[in-house]
């Protein structure tokens, strides 16, 4: 499908953007990667201030424990040792914690709640005060002058703990005798959401002729961002002002929770800056104890205070992700149609519920539809409190945890009824012609062909002659698998965007912008974006992000939001540049505005071959500028179909992931090699949860088993086949782009794609599930327990 950006007078631009016949990765390179790529990035450990101290934490050793004393005075003697911070000076400087940011579902009827009230939940103290809950908390913190000081001093300094029982099990944490973390929540569970008609999906389930039952978790993950956190705060005494620079995804948010909730001070006091960041997955998106506590340190001591994560705290001290476990039952007719689905969810928030710890908990009952034709469903959530990391938004944020369960009980529907699962899925997919569909969550899908994806994936991954290849992997000694998946999200109305422009007097255009880039190519695409819709060149444009002193507002990068709701903005504020211009220009020209056209980065008479430019206007006003603040009003749904093909060695139980198919709606793509790449990196990190990763606590005590990349596993590129990616650029009209969100699809339907896969290819053995991550170990227990041998499918 071609598509094009219009400008002004209703006509497509000649664009730099492109379109499905221009490809843009050859027009429009990344401008990103040369710095990047050569060095002269700017990360948060490049950053050093004159006089900086350096900051170490002490953390917890234990996963529950009663402090009964801290002792510094060995610390203290340490030579360059500036401060032993502790929740004794937190207190008495009347430091607020770290708020929950997004409510919890309150019943119908209830009064409005402020952002961080503590009746909801309490907010996680900066430092430990009298009681730890799990290992890597925070109890501590040594400023020094020098970091091998600080460590140095860190390593003397005696905490006396009382330890207390340990949970790390959301279930477990609900049972009765579980070791209580909260004393206003005595049974461990924080909230509770239940959404559909149970009356309707009981009746569904009398009238079924078959019903598959699943029980999975879908297990703790770790961002693992390639550059850990940091932060680096400095204190003005002339202006009684802070500068934060951090590695950070929410530049605005993360000043403005720092202002409210933890110092109490306006917004104004503060500024924070951030320069390249290496990732973040959501794990940098949220305020962390880190980031409050060397702004307080600089105040106190005079002097910056930096702190840079080393890799085991990045998995001791990050928001982690997932941790699902759910019972989920689907209900079918003779034909194979689903009926009703039911999944009940227990969701592991950690030790504290964070700051968008709801999202991921309740996100996937938007859509547990998935992208079929289900009438009747109910889902219930319960999510509680454990001895373990808090959780919070993790690439998916919900979506991948709830299609796993969708797209493995078609799979094991299919099975049972004997028919192919490619059929089952043809059968109850949302026809082309049904679309706008209101889905089982209240959202109305639009804008979607899933029947055209499907047939598209099954012809680019060879469906047909899967067969052939199966024999040919047997004659070979190896058991070969195809599983499907698909996957949906909805994105769109959450948070709106602001993007300002300047156009200097010598004709560079300036787009200053609250999203923060963190690998997805931001000045590319806004660049682009501006170029088209002005008809300038992307070489004279600028993209200024990550400053709140400069920016004047903004909510960050976040829920894949930044083309889609940021890119809007910067449409917009395109339009109003104009318009500011178009006056002008009808003066210099002697003609009335409504005669005044505007394309391709000139302003013309109808009718007549006057003209001027918008750079020469703007040399005459000595700059214009324009701003814009997009929301949306409705909901985008990119979604795609994901094949993987896969050998399974089942004497040693080693998975080989040989093909991997990709047809994908994204709506319009204005920078096609950056959606690969999101597409290639969600899909990869899907990949990577199916087979290798897994966050491990001690079940006893709550230690972290997983706590360093020797001992949690990320995927290498021997893990992954070549991705074949295609798109159907169906547009929507959420936003004047017509694109959809891309950053999270790849993750979503990956597992399950998987998965589907490997049981496919284990189905004569009798194997009917495996639990992710299906790791060598964890495949041949299947294998074994299904052929009635001790063990196991757990993999513990």
């Amino acid at each position: 499908m071609t598509a094009h950006l219009r400008g002004l007078d209703g006509q497509p631009i000649p664009s730099a953007v492109g379109t499905s016949e221009q490809k843009t990765d050859a027009s429009w390179p990344r401008r990103e990667d040369a710095r990047l790529l050569t060095g002269s990035g700017r990360f948060i450990a490049d950053l050093a201030l004159d006089g900086q101290l350096h900051g170490v934490f002490v953390r917890s050793t234990h996963a529950h424990a009663r402090i009964r004393t801290i002792d510094r005075s060995s610390a203290l003697r340490v030579d360059g040792v500036r401060a032993i911070l502790t929740a004794a000076e937190v207190d008495a400087d009347r430091l607020g914690g770290i708020p929950w940011e997004v409510c919890p579902p309150q019943p119908i009827g209830s009064p409005p709640v402020e952002p961080g009230d503590p009746r909801i939940a309490p907010p996680q103290t900066l430092l430990a005060r009298d009681r730890v809950r799990y290992v890597g908390e925070p109890v501590a913190l040594v400023v020094a002058e020098s970091l091998a000081v600080a460590q140095e001093a860190a390593e003397h300094v005696a905490i006396d703990y009382e330890p207390l029982a340990a949970v790390v099990e959301a279930r477990s944490a609900m049972m009765d005798g579980a070791p209580r973390l909260h004393d206003q929540f005595p049974d461990n569970v924080c909230f509770a959401y239940a959404e559909g008609d149970p009356d309707g999906v009981e009746e569904a389930f009398r009238s079924a002729c078959t019903i598959v039952e699943l029980d999975t978790a879908n297990q703790r993950l770790v961002a693992a961002p390639i550059e850990p956190r940091g932060y680096l705060g400095a204190w003005d005494a002339a202006t009684n002002r802070w500068t934060l620079f951090a590695a950070a995804g929410k530049p605005h948010p993360l000043r403005d929770t720092l202002a409210q909730f933890v110092f109490r001070v306006p917004r104004s006091c503060i500024r924070v800056v951030v320069g390249d960041v290496g990732g973040g997955f959501g794990a940098k998106n949220v305020l962390y104890a880190e980031a409050a506590l060397v702004l307080w340190a600089a105040r106190r001591l005079g002097s910056p205070v930096r702190w840079i994560a080393d890799r085991s705290e990045t998995f001791m001290s990050d928001m982690q992700g997932r941790d699902h476990w759910s019972r989920a039952v689907m209900a079918f007719d003779r034909n194979g149609s689903i009926l009703a689905i039911r999944v009940k969810t227990v969701v592991n928030l950690g030790a504290w519920l964070g700051p968008r710890g709801v999202v991921p908990a309740i996100s996937g009952a938007k859509i547990l539809s998935g992208v079929y034709r289900i009438a009747n469903g109910r889902i219930e959530i319960t999510a509680a409190f454990s001895n373990t990391v808090p959780t919070c938004p993790y690439r998916g944020a919900g979506s991948p945890e709830i299609i796993f369960v969708i797209e493995r009980l078609i799979d094991l529907a299919a099975r049972r009824l004997g028919i192919g699962p490619d059929e089952m899925r043809r059968r109850n997919l949302i026809a082309a012609a049904q679309i706008p569909y209101k889905a089982l969550g209240g959202l109305t899908y639009d804008f979607c062909n899933f029947p055209m994806v499907l047939d598209r994936a099954l012809e680019l991954s060879r469906w047909a002659a899967f067969a052939d290849r199966r024999k040919a992997s047997a004659a070979g000694g190896m058991r070969r698998g195809i599983g499907i998946a698909f996957g949906i999200e909805a994105f769109g109305t959450s948070y709106g965007e602001s993007a300002e422009l300047r156009l200097t007097g010598d004709g560079l255009l300036e787009i200053l912008i609250g999203t923060q880039s963190s690998g997805q190519g931001h000045e590319t695409v806004y660049a682009a974006i501006a170029a088209a819709r002005l008809g300038i060149s992307a070489d004279r444009v600028s993209i200024v992000q990550g400053d709140t002193d400069r920016i004047a507002r903004g909510n960050g990068t976040g829920a894949s939001r930044s083309l889609t709701i940021g890119g809007s903005a910067v449409v917009g504020a395109c339009d109003r540049l104009v318009e500011v211009g178009r006056e002008l220009a009808a003066d210099r020209l002697e003609a009335a505005a409504v005669d005044i056209t505007y394309a391709n980065g000139c302003y013309r008479v109808v009718g007549t071959d006057r003209m001027v430019s918008l750079a020469a206007i703007a040399v005459d006003a000595d700059g214009l500028s324009a701003e814009y603040s997009f929301g949306a009003k409705g909901f985008n749904f990119p979604y795609g179909c994901h094949i993987a093909e896969v050998e399974v060695d089942d004497e040693t139980g080693r998975v080989r992931l040989l093909d991997y198919t990709i047809m994908h709606d994204s709506g319009r793509i204005i920078n096609e090699s950056i959606v690969r790449g999101q597409l290639h990196g969600g899909t990869v990190q899907g990949i990577g949860q199916a087979l290798v990763e897994r966050c491990v606590y001690d079940p006893d005590t709550g230690q972290l088993l997983s706590a360093t990349l020797m001992d949690y596993a990320l995927p290498r590129a021997h893990d992954v086949s070549l991705l074949q990616l295609e798109f159907y650029d169906r547009e929507t009209d959420a936003n004047p782009l017509g694109s959809k969100a891309v950053g999270e699809a790849g993750t979503v339907p990956a597992p399950a794609a998987v998965i589907n896969a490997i049981v496919d290819a284990l189905k004569p053995l009798g194997v009917k599930h495996i639990e992710m991550p299906a790791t060598p170990e964890r495949v041949w227990r299947a294998i074994a327990l299904a052929q009635g041998s001790p063990g196991d499918d757990s993999g513990d």
